[in-house]
């Protein structure tokens, strides 16, 4: 295994070490609900918090999913286009 150069390396200065974290992405067929925020946000947010507190940089990115099956069963039962289901809770859940 080779050594890394010091100077080069992120996590050799302090706070130097990056870290991503992504979340589930829901469906955009529906509003928001408790069971988002227990199961899948909050506990990326308090990690991530955490993360920042201890001096770490972090990038949290999350989004939602607009192709799928739930998008377009809703939107052929509301007889509407799947993008207009996916602008309506796009607006309700921002």
């Amino acid at each position: 295994m080779s050594q890394s150069d010091p100077q080069n390396d992120p996590q050799s200065e302090p706070g130097g070490e990056r870290l991503l974290v992504t979340s589930a992405l829901p469906y955009a067929n529906g509003p928001l609900h408790i069971g988002h925020i227990a199961g899948a946000y909050l506990p990326a947010d308090i990690f991530c918090r955490y993360r920042r507190m201890c001096g770490k940089k972090v990038a949290f990115i999350c989004g939602s999913d607009e192709h799928g099956v739930p998008i377009l069963i809703r939107s052929r039962n509301e007889g509407i286009t799947p993008q207009e289901v996916v602008d309506r809770f796009h607006f309700q859940n921002e």
